[in-house]
């Protein structure tokens, strides 16, 4: 939950430098224009795993790391620090995790999601996450797109889409960005990123969703 914890402090002052990692190489055909649309753009990336070695955790941490110039992607790793939801713990009950996790969602302009798959459904600390959210507007309206590291899992796919669309008005089900890497060490999906055969969709991708985000 560190890249959470520490992104959060940046976003509530100025952006911070370490976590604004530029992209090597071709950021994307128009590169001043798209430099000045990513001013201060904050993307949320939730991991949908709470297992340390995740694949999904490690191709978000390498999105980060390749993303523009201006664009602060924030990765969160803390879903399994979140307490199963219950009405009787919002408002003044409310846990810590769950108002820091609230307050990372608001104070985003957009929020990516990368998701194992679990017996053909949304993994149960990922749901519980987004039942965290439905009570409070700190999700309505927000721009949402699905980011995924394998080649199957289709079934939770369609799953998640139902419920951010439900969720969201703003969720996107076309920006879409499939790199297969699972079972991958972290370098390992970090070096697929940047593959040539890659860098391309990645960046594409990247500065679509960057556009989607603008008010």
């Amino acid at each position: 939950m560190l890249d959470f914890v520490e992104s959060s402090r940046a976003w509530l002052g100025s952006t911070d430098s370490r976590k604004v990692q530029p992209a090597s190489g071709r950021l994307y055909q128009g590169g001043a224009r798209l430099r000045a649309s990513l001013a201060a753009m904050k993307i949320l990336a939730i991991s949908g795993s709470a297992r340390r070695q995740s694949t999904n955790t490690a191709l978000l941490r390498a999105l980060q790391a390749i993303a523009p110039t201006g664009m602060a992607l924030q990765v969160y790793t803390g879903i399994g620090d979140l307490p199963v939801f219950s009405p009787d713990l919002e408002g003044a009950d409310e846990p810590g995790s769950v108002t820091d996790f609230k307050a990372a969602v608001a104070q985003s302009d957009g929020v990516l999601v990368c998701s194992p798959e679990y017996v053909r459904g949304i993994p149960g600390g990922l749901k519980n996450a987004i039942d965290w959210l439905v009570s409070g507007d700190q999700i309505v309206g927000r721009p949402i797109a699905l980011v995924h590291a394998s080649h199957r899992g289709e079934d939770m796919l369609q799953a998640l889409r139902t419920v951010l669309s439900t969720v969201s008005a703003a969720f996107n089900a076309e920006l879409f960005l499939r790199v297969p890497v699972l079972g991958l060490e972290p370098q390992q999906v970090a070096d697929v990123l940047r593959s040539e055969a890659h860098r391309a969709e990645v960046e594409a991708f990247l500065h679509g969703f960057a556009e989607y985000c603008r008010p």
